[in-house]
């Protein structure tokens, strides 16, 4: 399997009501934006979609709520929470399959008290999974389990085995992310996770990001891929420029927190976030209008104004 055109994904949101139910209606509107931007969408993530914070039978429902206003537009993948098992992998990549979703993002093994797995031990989890399951694989080398995957062992992966299309990369180390990039060889599809390295792992030869940024800004991280793949080098300083400010604020400001607070003074759907998560108090709105709605420029690329 080779590698995919250039592409940018969103790390989507699952939208919730003020009771804290899940809001179906919210979540299409929600994805009509990304579909209608071209982005396409990895859902029930661990990050901004709150994965951890759902049951099996609302991941089920978010995955075939994406399946139905996704499929044949942008593509539409489960992307999970870090699992303690592989039988815990292969019970979310069966939920995914039965969905109907495109692929599956396999995290890597959360041990939990700080555990790194040793090289053979992840070569076993992720065999495990990858023969249990059907689904088209992305694998995650992600630094947020405090390890990322042996470049030898993503080598030898692609290697044997078909199922994986892709391999997202979310680390500051850039020296990784050209071995990963080299080590796939165009076989799969490399990401980055967030716009750090967005413009880096296109020059590597990579294919793109995916972000939570999207969730605020769908048309302006599509953007960027389309000036990269152009040549517009004014176009694409600008929009990477806008996306950085973008994904600096909205960090500095709580991450998802200050991201469905700003999609709530805009009007449209996200709703609060989960517990443990608080909402956003009056202070911290008043900033997210302050810095990210007036300050930026973002929200006229998107025509929300």
């Amino acid at each position: 399997m080779g590698a995919s055109p250039n592409s940018t994904f969103v790390v989507s949101i699952t939208p919730f009501r003020a009771d804290g139910t899940l809001d179906e209606d919210g979540l299409r509107h929600h994805l009509a934006r990304q579909r209608d931007a071209g982005v396409g969408v990895y859902l029930a993530g661990s990050g901004s979609g709150e994965g951890y914070a759902l049951d099996e039978a609302e991941t089920r429902r978010v995955l075939e709520l994406g399946v139905e206003e996704l499929a044949g537009h942008v593509p539409v993948r489960a992307m999970g929470v870090e699992p303690r098992t592989a039988d815990e992998a292969i019970g979310r990549a069966r939920v995914a399959a039965a969905a109907g979703v495109d692929a599956f993002q396999l995290y890597s093994l959360d041990q939990g008290h700080g555990n790194r797995p040793s090289p053979a031990e992840l070569e076993r989890y992720v065999r495990t999974v990858l023969d249990a399951v059907d689904l088209p694989v992305v694998l995650s080398s992600h630094q947020s389990v405090g390890y990322l995957l042996p470049v030898e062992l993503l080598a030898s992966l692609l290697d044997g085995d078909d199922h994986v299309i892709g391999v997202n990369c979310s680390t500051a180390d850039v020296t990784y992310l050209l071995r990963v990039v080299d080590a796939v060889d165009g076989r799969a599809d490399v990401h980055v996770g967030g716009p750090l390295h967005a413009l880096t792992v296109l020059g590597l030869g990579g294919q793109g990001f995916l972000s939570s940024d999207a969730n605020l800004a769908p048309r302006l991280c599509a953007q960027l891929i389309d000036h990269a793949h152009h040549g517009d080098l004014p176009a694409l300083q600008h929009a990477y420029g806008e996306l950085m400010r973008l994904y600096t604020v909205t960090r500095e400001l709580g991450g998802i927190t200050a991201t469905k607070a700003a999609l709530d003074l805009l009007g449209l759907p996200g709703g609060p976030p989960r517990p443990p998560r608080v909402p956003a108090d009056a202070a911290t709105r008043a900033a997210v209008q302050r810095r990210l709605l007036d300050g930026l420029a973002w929200p006229a690329v998107e025509g929300l104004r």
